[in-house]
Parts: structure tokens; sequence; C-alpha cells
């Protein structure tokens, strides 16, 4: 039997502009088994899971629950937690690792100031500092949501953490499970879809360095899904790969087109049309769902860099 993943491997459904959407991610380490909704269905207290819900909500953080590779269920919970925050917004770019014995802490965060890119709230209550280590990558694993990501998510979690690399994770949900495995990989917010060992190193690589690898990406979580689109092509035309190089500065249309305009640090612009198209011919979105769909699919028409004039004064 076809999985979603698979369907949309063989119709080779384009991946860009696909990625989750937040300013901020939050990450709290939660070993034990995941339900579909992780924060209010796992070995964490679900009435702490749906307060963390309620106070993150409209403010740019979302809130992710991690583990180790490997064997999982009903594992003991260490003593302390790893809890992570990162901003993904260029020009304000930061991952902030800390501890905790009480997850309950994290309700005392300024979410607002988080989601603003503000890490001083999170290094105040929680001791948070600069994480010095690897860049992590989140690899979606939880098969309550989608058969996709466990079968196929967590072989490549279990592959890259025996192999050596560091800051891999198992993650809750990263979205688009017709892309497994699906990794996000911080501190840039870059998500990419079909991903396999060998290509994931190289991507990890980049990060080290501050470079964005495109190939497989499906955007940068600080923009709606006609600005990762929009990022992705400026990219791939110019051949730019520093990762805080390019912003997403304005995005104007409606719901089938929009025109995007993509800065970069040193001042040049570009104005990228997209249009939103429908992936054909109908598949399943996930391997739960009931119907088919056609899922919408963020086409870039055409890339122009906007030639900057300047005034002069009589």
């Amino acid at each position: 039997m076809s999985t979603c993943s698979s369907v949309s491997r063989d119709t080779d459904e384009p991946v860009s502009g696909t990625a989750a959407t937040a300013r901020t991610w939050l990450l709290l380490e939660q070993s034990g088994p995941w339900g579909a909704k992780a924060l209010t269905s796992s070995h964490l207290d679900p009435a702490l899971g749906r307060a963390l819900e309620a106070a993150s909500k409209d403010t740019g953080v979302r809130i992710a629950l991690i583990r180790r590779p490997g064997r999982h269920a009903d594992r003991r919970m260490p003593a302390t937690r790893r809890v992570y925050a990162a901003h993904v917004v260029p020009g304000n770019v930061w991952l902030r690792s800390a501890s905790t014995s009480d997850p309950a802490d994290l309700l005392d965060l300024d979410f607002a100031a988080l989601g603003r890119g503000d890490h001083r709230v999170f290094d105040a209550r929680l001791g948070g500092r600069a994480h010095d280590g690897a860049p992590l990558a989140l690899v979606c694993t939880n098969g309550k949501r989608d058969r996709c990501c466990a079968l196929l998510g967590r072989p490549l979690a279990a592959e890259l953490a025996t192999s050596g690399v560091e800051g891999v994770w198992e993650v809750t949900h990263l979205g688009g499970h017709r892309f497994s495995p699906t990794v996000l990989v911080l501190p840039y917010g870059y998500a990419y879809g079909r991903a396999e060992a060998h290509s994931l190193k190289e991507v990890l690589h980049g990060a080290r360095e501050g470079r964005i690898v495109v190939e497989g990406c499906r955007g940068s979580s600080a923009w709606e899904r006609p600005g990762q689109a929009a990022e992705l092509a400026v990219r791939t035309a110019t051949g730019e790969y520093t990762a805080e190089a390019l912003s997403v500065v304005r995005t104007a249309g409606t719901g089938s087109g929009w025109e995007v305009t993509v800065a970069h640090a040193d001042g040049r612009r570009w104005q990228v049309d997209v249009a939103q198209g429908a992936a054909l011919p109908p598949r399943p979105e996930s391997c739960g769902a009931s119907v088919l769909g056609s899922p919408a699919r963020m086409d870039v028409v055409a890339v122009r860099e906007v030639r900057m004039t300047t005034a002069l004064a009589g």
C-alpha cells in the first residue's frame, strides 16, 4: 500500500515553500511515547501542555517536544531536562540552551518577548546561555501524527546518532508528513524534506559554517510560505548561500498570487512573483487522511532584481 510520502516522491511534488512557520522555537526534552498532539498526549502533564499552548498562542513561538534517538517507550525521564530556544529571523539569529528539573518553569517565560527575539527572558528564568555545540538536527519521528514520520524519520535519526553526528534529536511535529523524513536545522531555522543521512551531514556542515544548502530545502520558518519559496529562488538565482544574507521584507498579494520583496544585507533587492498552484493528481496529504486532496504548492514565476536609484536633491 502506498504511503503519503511515497506518492509525493513519485509525483515529484516540490518541497520549496512548505516549511512550518515560527520566528522562535522552544524545545523541551520529554522522553517516552508521544501522541498525535504531543504537548497534551505524552508523559508531560497534559494540564501543563495546555497551559503552554495557551501561553504561546499568537506570539510567534512554536513549542515542540524532543527526545534522544533510540528506544523510547516508557524511558525514565532524567532528573534535569534539556531546553532550547532559537530565534531564526536574520539579523538576530540565536540558539540558547538550558536545563530544568521542572518543566512548569517554562510558564514563567515572556512568550511575546521570545517571539520578538529577546533571549534575556529565557536566560534570566532558566539560566540559559549561548549554545556552543553543533547545530541541532531535529528529525520528526512522531508516528502518531503520521506513520511515515516513524517509518522514515526514526531510522534516519538513529543512523545519524550512531554515526557520531552531534546535535541530533527526535522531534514531535514539523508538518508536511508527505515529505518525510523531515528535519529542522537550528540555529538558522531551515527545514528539509526527503532527507538522507549523507545530504543532511552536508547541511549540518554548512550550518556550522553559516551557509545554507538549498537542495531539498523546504524553506526558513521565519517566513510565510510565499516568502520561503521566494527566498530560496533568490538564493538559487544568485548563488548566495550565506545564512543571514537574505530577508523577506514585504509580501503583497492574495491567496493565489504574491509579489515578494527579498532584500540582501548589502542593500540589493529582488521582486519575486509567486503563484499558488495545486499538487496534482489528488493524493493523500497524510497517511491518516480519509479523502484525497490537492495540496497547495508555491510556484515561483519570476525573479527580478530591483535597481535602486538615488534621487539627487536640487
